[in-house]
């Protein structure tokens, strides 16, 4: 008998080493990776973290407060003083040049840092003509008018032509004459002129005198080419105005031509001058309380608001309001306080809403009339001011004080628009009937007032992505319960790849679609989509109850899980039958147009591209996604539970919602999460649908602006470090914080199912 034996043979010295140096080439390679993991991680939330910081540190400078500071030169006496009194002054574009207009009928051009006198200039008054009045035009045209005693009135302009000898800015400074330099006849009876106003335009100018014997004159001159030769002249219509002038005060003219202001101490008479040669007085009321006077007024810039100081140290604003009757008054549409003394002196800046403010004790106010914001509030002078004059750029103001000396200082006020209520509260804009939140940054106008309201925006923000998740949800959750618990393998392996290729289609193309097929096709068949909201649900409950009524054995030929496959054809019919019924509805129910008809009996006007399309676009855009995760969170689903729950008895169906939904509801919540993300954040068809209006309505049928449409749409044109660029930041660092906040408050809700969850 012979005996077998088996022999293992021993690993040899090379495989040995070969298997070590193996492993611990495996295990290089998994620290690499898994510090490759950690370092993108990292480096993930480091570039969220950083651009936090990046739009924070755009949007930071809208926090800054104003500052005052005293220029350098510690102030000088006043640059000619022998040549008169300063009536008037003001500063020139680049802050190198000042003029001061006097009461002896010159222009003193002086360096504003030492008071260096450049040139001088006399006004060309008539020879036996006296200065009985004095007043300037808008600011920013830089003209003023001298009223004499003899019912004349000259009006100058001062301009500044700069140059560039051998490289170095030069500001020449000059008078000239825009209705000519021979003195204009006002009042043909020779009486002084005690009170004088105009306005400048190309076409047309208009002048407005009040005489020593209490008359008021207004001279309206058209300038007239001649056919033949270049000569151009000036045809002058005088009006005698049908008011009181013996307790006025103050005149004003806007540049329109327009609204004549006639103020006394107490009250304002308002006169339509539109026609000069039929001035209608629109109207008389009070601007002050009993027992205080009206110390000073000027035009905010725009000349549609009144900046009106009184005895008291209130600046109010009042401005001409069209109702909802359509009825114009005068409105007062906010007030400041400065202190408890008379205010004498008011400039407002040439191109925002701002304004200066100073009483007689010397304090003096910055406020910005859109925000409702005081900027500043200081003691700036011991004493009543003679002259404030500010800058066209609004940072560098002259103030000549009682003693002869001419100070100066800087203005750092940047973004004085924004404020917590100008950004998120209601604010009452010229022209508008009432307080109101209103986005329109921008316009073709120097005299535009922003309006920067982020609330229209968040709220379109939140309009659109409710609506598309009123119609991603459902269908998103519903057609993912059914894919990864009840359809059959073969038909899922088809169905939801298909799916999730739709989440690859470009927002872009969505939204393409959206607005040049889907809104005109909803627009032209309503009716047919609220018809398919009730006919298809129907139509799938009718067939499931003439489907029992079937054979049995002809119902078992269809496998369990193709189901869905039977009911395409039904949905398909009941979306036919849906549009085919609707002009029939129409017809019975609404008068034949479902849009007039809405229009008509509630007052619901209708968008072409309006949030009914971008619900629909935008649901199908995040369906894709949220069905995607919530499928997988299903199918995921161990099978030990989904057959022990009906190896208990229980149906499919209380398998499903007892099991099979509270496993995966911390996935199924992700996936709502993170459709909704996608929504807020959507901009391409929003932008393309909706109409872009940011508009504040909760009608479906209205369009709307969302956040990130905004900052597509603006951002380019946008001037860098404006505050309009700034608030589009502060827009996408509101948006950067909502998802943030969201995403956290969901993380949290969806680590609570799974531990709720988790031992199921």
């Amino acid at each position: 008998m012979t005996e077998s034996r088996t022999t293992q043979s021993k690993p040899t010295l090379f495989q040995t080493a070969t298997s070590d140096s193996y492993q611990r080439w495996r295990l290089v390679k998994d620290k690499l990776a898994a510090r490759g993991v950690v370092v993108g991680g990292l480096s993930i939330i480091l570039a969220v973290v950083l651009i936090f910081f990046y739009l924070l540190y755009v949007v930071f400078p809208l926090l800054l407060p104003a500052q005052l500071r005293a220029a350098d030169n510690g102030g000088y006496n006043v640059p000619g003083l022998e040549m008169g009194k300063t009536l008037f002054a003001a500063i020139e574009e680049q802050n190198q040049l000042a003029v001061r207009f006097t009461d002896a009928g010159k222009a003193v051009f002086f360096k504003i840092e030492s008071g260096e006198i450049v040139s001088s200039e006399t006004v060309a008054l008539p020879e036996n003509g006296q200065i009985a009045s004095f007043a300037h035009g808008s600011i920013d045209k830089g003209v003023v008018a001298y009223g004499l005693s003899d019912g004349k009135a000259v009006v100058v302009k001062h301009e500044y032509k700069l140059s560039y000898p051998d490289g170095k800015r030069l500001i020449t400074p000059s008078l000239s004459y825009p209705l000519g330099n021979q003195a204009l006849t006002i009042d043909k009876s020779g009486q002084p002129l005690t009170k004088i106003t105009l306005a400048l335009a190309d076409d047309r100018s208009t002048l407005v005198a009040k005489t020593a014997d209490n008359r008021v004159l207004l001279s309206r001159l058209t300038k007239k080419e001649s056919m033949f030769d270049d000569e151009v002249t000036l045809e002058a219509s005088d009006t005698l105005l049908d008011v009181a002038g013996d307790d006025i005060e103050f005149l004003l003219l806007d540049k329109e031509q327009r609204n004549l202001y006639l103020a006394s101490r107490q009250s304002i008479t308002v006169v339509d001058v539109s026609d000069a040669s039929a001035p209608v007085v629109k109207h008389k009321l009070n601007l002050v309380e009993n027992g205080q006077e009206i110390s000073s007024m000027e035009f905010l810039n725009g000349e549609n608001s009144l900046l009106v100081g009184d005895s008291k140290g209130e600046l109010a604003q009042w401005s001409l309001v069209r109702n909802d009757q359509n009825y114009v008054n005068m409105q007062k549409l906010r007030s400041f306080k400065l202190a408890d003394n008379p205010i004498v002196a008011v400039s407002a800046e040439q191109r925002r809403r701002g304004m200066l403010a100073i009483d007689n004790a010397g304090q003096l106010a910055v406020y910005n009339s859109t925000a409702e914001r005081e900027l500043v509030n200081t003691k700036l002078l011991q004493s009543a001011p003679q002259v404030l004059a500010l800058s066209p750029k609004a940072d560098y103001f002259l103030v000549e004080d009682a003693s002869g000396k001419v100070l100066s200082w800087r203005l750092e006020n940047e973004h004085p628009e924004i404020s917590l209520k100008s950004l998120w509260g209601k604010v009452w804009y010229e022209s508008y009937p009432k307080p109101d939140y209103i986005w329109q940054s921008s316009s073709a106008s120097n005299d535009f007032e922003p309006k920067m309201s982020l609330t229209p925006l968040v709220f379109g923000t939140l309009k659109a992505s409710f609506y598309a998740m009123l119609m991603g949800i459902p269908l998103a959750l519903f057609g993912a319960i059914y894919t990864g618990y009840f359809m059959a393998p073969r038909v899922r392996q088809y169905v939801k790849p298909g799916i999730e290729i739709m989440g690859a289609l470009p927002t872009v193309i969505l939204g393409f679609l959206a607005g040049l097929w889907l809104a005109p096709f909803v627009e032209s068949h309503l009716a047919g989509i609220f018809a398919m909201l009730m006919v298809v649900p129907l139509s799938v409950m009718v067939f499931a109850y003439l489907w029992q009524q079937v054979p049995e054995p002809t119902r078992l030929k269809i496998p369990d899980g193709w189901d869905a496959i039977v009911l395409v054809p039904v949905v398909i019919f009941g979306a036919w039958l849906a549009f085919e019924l609707a002009p029939s509805f129409e017809a019975w129910f609404f008068h034949g147009d479902l849009r007039v008809w809405m229009r008509e009996e509630f007052g619901i006007g209708y968008d072409q591209r309006n949030t009914l399309v971008v619900g629909l676009a935008m649901g199908f855009a995040v369906i894709p996604m949220i069905f995607s995760i919530a499928e997988d969170a299903i199918f995921s689903v161990p099978k030990h539970l989904t057959t022990g729950s009906l190896a208990l008895g229980a149906t499919p169906w209380q398998t499903m919602t007892k099991v099979v939904l509270l496993t995966a509801s911390p996935g199924i919540f992700s996936a709502v999460m993170i459709g909704f993300g996608r929504a807020v954040g959507e901009t391409m068809i929003v932008l393309m649908a909706t109409g872009n209006t940011p508009v504040m309505d909760l009608s479906i049928f209205q369009g709307l602006r969302t956040l990130s449409a905004n900052i597509a749409v603006e951002m380019p044109e946008s001037e860098v470090n404006s505050t309009h660029y700034r608030v589009l930041f502060l827009a996408a660092l509101v948006l950067f914080v909502f998802t943030f906040v969201v995403n956290t408050l969901a993380e949290l809700v969806r680590q609570n199912l799974r531990q709720k969850y988790s031992s199921l």
